[in-house]
């Protein structure tokens, strides 16, 4: 069959602590999730279990993906191991007998079902089958009716979860809470809250410090004490050393003898992910935020390596910190552009990140339609590029890979 792309966006509760995931696919063509094709259907549950492997794209969570009334009433249905899905009823199914019978019969069989992305206001149409599903999706680019939450506390009387989708803003996330919904879709959590004269926390001002002094032709012996005035970061540092991300033939003997074997660069970025992690996580669990900065690094040092071969040691890693740049906003609620300046960001990245210039710009435009599921622009891309239709698919899988393998190293070994 033709080239599908696929995708992956978390579900979050409202502590933002990631729940299930949701499998996107489509082909460059379609402009919408192929749930009415159940070849595309099987053959990316079929690449999940048997090509990438459910731990490598789905790490411990379950994965809803969305299906269609041929899908559904197709035998092939009772082939697909209940313990990674939950099959998402594409909200235009009409509840027929057949239908009511297919879900009763995989109720039954202990499987999850959900209704895709429902117009709350139509919710009586599902009626017949809310004592079989275990979740109902609630689009909220529809507009919500006057009775939205006593609607929503009637179907979680069933025992159904409420996952809010389309949750792009602050404003909606905090409706979708107020109305009653458990689990919440899209990026909100990525959102900027720009507050205008803010200041950073001591915290993060020393590690800004701590950053611009790594990659500034500074003497080392600065660099040491700095972290050792810091004694939180030389903390976090220790571990990120013995998290198994270096293996050193040497016994370590120093913050000096640390700072001189890892070297500058990769210190560098990881005190970036670092203010992720510290600003939006209380615990030693990785957020769908550091989660998503560390995915658009994979992407865009991946991504520059097919389009130039050439690119060297320096141009990597100007297009890691676009990636890991990109979303500082959300973490400092101060304007982009400000923090860009105070970290004396090079133009080449700055302008990548503001303006879309440059072969990085054009990359990192290239990781937000990734992020949007925009395939059409995905295959542009390719076609500009003059790159085979699994490039970019393969980079996105390896990605996602690589990102589970970050949030929990177990699922590496």
């Amino acid at each position: 069959m033709e080239n599908v792309y696929l995708g992956r966006q978390p579900i979050v509760d409202s502590n933002s602590s990631i729940c299930a995931y949701e499998i996107l696919y489509r082909d460059k063509n379609k402009k919408s999730n192929t749930g009415d094709d159940r070849h595309a259907s099987a053959s990316v549950i079929n690449s999940i279990l048997n090509v990438f492997g459910t731990k490598s794209l789905l790490g411990e969570y379950k994965a809803f993906i969305q299906i269609d009334d041929k899908f559904l009433m197709h035998d092939i249905v009772f082939t697909i191991p209940k313990e990674f899905f939950i099959f998402s009823l594409i909200s235009k199914i009409e509840m027929t007998e057949k239908v009511l019978e297919r879900v009763q019969q995989l109720h039954a069989k202990g499987y999850e079902l959900c209704i895709n992305d429902i117009d709350l206001r139509n919710v009586g149409k599902y009626k017949s089958v809310l004592k079989e599903l275990s979740y109902i999706k609630i689009d909220f680019e529809f507009e919500m009716p006057a009775n939205a939450k006593e609607l929503i506390e009637k179907i979680k009387s069933y025992g159904i979860k409420i996952i809010a989708t389309k949750i792009e803003t602050t404003k909606k996330y905090e409706l979708a809470k107020e109305l009653g919904c458990d689990w919440f879709e899209g990026y909100f959590f990525a959102e900027p809250k720009i507050v205008e004269n803010a200041v950073y926390e001591p915290s993060q001002f020393h590690i800004l410090k701590l950053y611009n002094l790594l990659l500034q032709d500074v003497n080392i012996d600065e660099i040491t004490k700095e972290f050792e005035d810091n004694h939180e970061v030389t903390v976090k540092l220790l571990r990120f050393i013995n998290s198994g991300a270096f293996h050193f033939r040497q016994r370590l003997s120093s913050i000096h003898h640390i700072l001189v074997l890892v070297g500058r660069v990769p210190l560098a970025q990881w005190l970036m992910l670092m203010i992720y992690s510290k600003s939006v996580s209380k615990d030693e669990t990785k957020s769908p935020l550091m989660l998503m900065v560390k995915y658009r690094t994979e992407l865009m040092q991946n991504i520059l390596k097919v389009v130039d071969p050439t690119a060297g040691t320096n141009m990597l890693g100007e297009a890691y910190f676009v990636g890991v740049l990109s979303l500082i906003d959300t973490v400092f609620g101060v304007k982009l552009e400000t923090i860009l300046d105070d970290m004396h960001i090079s133009d080449e990245v700055k302008n990548a990140i503001l303006f879309d210039e440059g072969i990085l710009g054009e990359i990192f435009s290239l990781v937000r339609d990734i992020e949007a599921f925009d395939t059409q622009a995905i295959s542009e891309f390719e076609e500009r590029y003059f790159l085979h239709d699994n490039v970019i698919k393969n980079i996105v899988l390896q990605g996602i890979k690589d990102v589970n393998s970050f949030e929990n190293p177990s699922l590496s070994n």
